[in-house]
This record gives C-alpha cells, structure tokens and sequence, in this order.
C-alpha cells in the first residue's frame, strides 16, 4: 500500500495507472514525431500539441476507469480484460473523430490521431499482458491472512491458492477444529503479523458468527496501518463474477457499493437495449419465413408461444417465443424446462440450442417489457415459491428482464432449486454492477455463444 495525500492506495494500482498515463501519451507523441518531421518540437510545444495530447490521455484513462478496468479485479476470464480495452479503444476513436470533424482546428496532423490510437491498441495489450504475467510472480503476490475457520474459510482458501488470477499467497489461516471455541487465538495471530517484517497486504475475514470472536481492536490496528480489510463475501464476489449467498445479509446490501439506478445510465441502457434489437430484428427478418415453415412442419399447432412472465418491480408481461415443444407440453400443468427436455420437437431442440426460438421477445424488448441484457424473466408460479425459498430473490426485478444476461453466459441450465440459488448468485451480481460496458461484454459472449451452441441456460 502507498499513502498519498494521507490515504492508502494499492501499490499495483498506483504503478499500473502511471505506466498506462506514459503509454497512452507516449503513443500520441511518438505519432507526431513521425509525421511532423524536424518541426515536431514546435508542433507539441508551441502548438499545444502537448495539451492536446494530454486531454486525450486524460480521457483515455477516464474511459478505462469507467469500464473498470481500475478497479479490483471481477473478471473470471482473463480475455475479459482486452474485450474492455478494445471498448476503451473503440470509445476513443469514435470521440476523436467527432472532434475533428466539428472542430479541425483540433488536429495535429492527418495521420497523428489513427496511427496513434494504432500504437497505443499494440501496447496497451502487451502491458496488460506484461502486467499480468508480473503479478503472477510469487515476489509480487500479495500476502494474505484469512480470519475465520469452518466452510466458508475453507472456500475462501482453497479460491485463493488455485485461482490463477487472484494474485495473492495465504500466509496464514487455522483449520476448522484447531480454532472451534478459541477465538482469542485470531487475536494473537494478527497481533504478530503487525510487527512481522515482510507484514500482509490484506485481511480476509471469513467467519461464521462475528459478534463475539471478531477481534475488533487488532483489525482496527491493521486498518491504521495500511493493511487491506476485506470481508470474504466481496472477495468470492470479484474473483467469481457472483454475489454469494452464502452469508448475505441486509446490512452487506444496504452498505455496499453499487446497485446504481440512476436516470441517465438506464437510459443509455434503454438506448442499446433498443438499437440491438431493431438491428437483430432486421438482420432476421429475411429468415422469419422459414423458420414459421419449419415449426409449422414440426408439430401441430400455433407458431408463437406465449406466456405470462413477471417483468421490472414484479409487474406481469406476456412473453413470445416460437413454440419449440408439442402442444400439450403443459397438459399436466407448469413444469421447469430442463436440458434435453423430452418434450421439445426435434426442430425445436435446434432452434433452442441455437436460440433462434428467442428472435419473437425482440417485441418483447421494443415494447419495453424487456431489455437486451438482464435476469431471464421468470413465470410468476414460480416467483411467488422461489421468493419463500430463495433470500433476496425478488431484488433480480429491480430491473428489466432480458432475453440475454449474465447468469445465462456464466452459468448452465437452471431445473432446480439449488441450481436456481446459483444463478440468483450471477443475477445479483448483474444488478449490482448493471453497466453499459457489462451490457456490451455479455452481448459479445451471447454471441459466442450462439456461435458456438452449448446447453440452454
């Protein structure tokens, strides 16, 4: 940790943001001194070309701290990583030419601005690569004390030492017997490590029942010190791209950061949801004339499948699907579909594992039922029982419900009850971080996956 300005910053973070401020600069100038030859001295000096160079590093870096390319680490794919970065890229290009084109006087040269943002794409992905391979090395790996024994410790552990990107060693931990009824040895540990020299970079605190044992006073001391107190529901939570269950309560929702509904992101938000689907409808107008032919051919009766589903703050919608199962699939009443589900038809498993029974909700999404991106909308049979079964299941309609999401790219199918907890676990996490960035990554993975089909989720 680095104290600057009487606050304590990670020591990665800090060096990562001055290597990317010298990167991202570094490339604009190297650009004008190609292409203004002799003069480029006088071009940066005396023609602003430095100040200009210096807006566009700042912005650079404000559009990667947007798309959270600064913050703790929350993607579980390290790919993830330049997906961003070529948003971060994609951002800039497309401000610098609206710039240019309202304001010319704001150029430095023709070829400056392209050739630059080319040099910075090449590397900016080598840095990244670099970086990640530098913190891998064990010097660079931050020291960690896991506080607390029993399940959830033995989780956070095992994460730790076989999660590639976590980047940190567990110095120390006690097993779930040797602590059971001795909480006072949690104090006396912590104690050490403060005078230890190499000390830990971070607490993780993992127990199961805090009023009595938590050693309040040595984790103060730690906190003074500039030691990382960090409780073990947000670690699993960025390493593992879900927010557990497993020890959420109230209060952790109440004080903890995100969950932003504010108006203009949900507009932006409403604004793709609405320009993906006019340009997916209009993609898939030409082939909507064969696919009525292949589930008319398929089985007996009506094109459209229709169904009650429950939308944003529980209210109800109907949503419309090609039919992919016999007719009388619900003749015994509602039943979870399942992977395989043998009462699809045969042109319905395709059109299922390809998602092209999905094309229909676009309406859905047009009308406002739905966005692109967001937690499957469920039917309120079995809402009404998930909420009674399920803790916080009802905070998944904060939002609209998608016809994609993060639980349907991140997870497999859905049929039970614990498998439902799990994708509640994805879901919360969607509407915790719910991002235009996080919107565009799971519409690239959506389209992976269609690509590529895998089991329905």
């Amino acid at each position: 940790m680095t104290r600057l300005f009487n606050v304590y910053y990670p020591t990665r973070t800090l060096a990562r943001l001055l290597c990317e401020v010298i990167l991202v600069g570094g490339s604009f100038v190297l650009a004008t001194m190609l292409f203004t030859g002799p003069d480029w001295r006088l071009v940066l000096i005396h023609e602003n070309g430095l100040l200009k160079i210096a807006g566009i590093t700042a912005f650079t870096l404000f559009l990667t701290y947007s798309i959270d390319l600064y913050a703790p680490r929350r993607f579980p794919e390290s790919w993830e990583i330049y997906f961003r970065l070529l948003l971060v890229l994609s951002g800039l290009s497309f401000v610098l030419t609206g710039l240019i084109y309202l304001f010319p006087e704001l150029e430095i040269d023709p070829y400056v601005f392209p050739v630059g943002v080319s040099f910075l794409a090449v590397l900016l992905v080598l840095w990244r690569v670099a970086y990640e391979w530098i913190l891998g090395l064990p010097i660079f790996r931050e020291r960690v004390y896991v506080l607390g024994c029993g399940e959830r410790a033995c989780t956070v552990v095992e994460l730790l030492r076989t999660s590639r990107i976590a980047g940190m060693e567990v110095l120390g931990w006690k097993g779930e017997c040797e602590l059971h009824g001795r909480p006072e040895r949690f104090s006396e540990d912590l104690r050490a490590f403060r005078c230890q020299k190499p000390g830990i970079d971070r607490v993780i605190v993992a127990m199961e029942d805090r009023r009595e044992s938590m050693p309040v006073r040595e984790l103060l001391d730690l906190r003074m010190c500039g030691v990382v107190i960090e409780d073990s529901t947000t670690l699993m939570e960025r390493l593992c791209g879900k927010l557990p269950l497993d020890g959420l309560n109230p209060s952790t929702l109440i004080f903890t950061e995100g969950f932003r509904m504010n108006a203009s992101q949900q507009l932006f938000r409403r604004m793709l949801s609405l320009t993906v689907s006019f340009s997916a409808l209009f993609i898939c107008l030409p082939f909507l004339p064969l696919i009525v032919l292949a589930v008319r051919l398929s089985s007996p009766g009506p094109i459209l499948f229709s169904q009650t589903r429950v939308g944003q703050s529980g209210r109800l919608f109907t949503a419309y699907k090609f039919r992919t199962m016999r007719q009388d699939a619900e003749a015994q009443g509602a039943v979870w579909a399942t992977k395989n589900d043998p009462r699809a038809t045969a042109i319905g498993r395709f059109m299922r594992s390809s998602r092209i029974d999905e094309i229909p909700q676009l309406w859905n999404v047009l009308r406002g039922d739905m966005a692109f991106v967001g937690p499957r909308p469920e039917r309120p049979e079995f809402v009404q029982w998930l909420s009674q079964e399920i803790p916080f299941y009802d905070l998944r309609h904060m939002v609209r419900p998608g016809i994609t999401g993060w639980a349907q790219v991140r997870y497999r199918y859905g049929a039970s009850l614990e498998e439902t907890k799990h994708k509640l676990e994805y879901d919360l996490y969607y509407v915790k971080h719910q991002s235009l960035g996080l919107d565009l990554l799971i519409m690239f993975e959506t389209i992976k996956t269609v690509l590529l089909p895998g089991p329905r989720t």
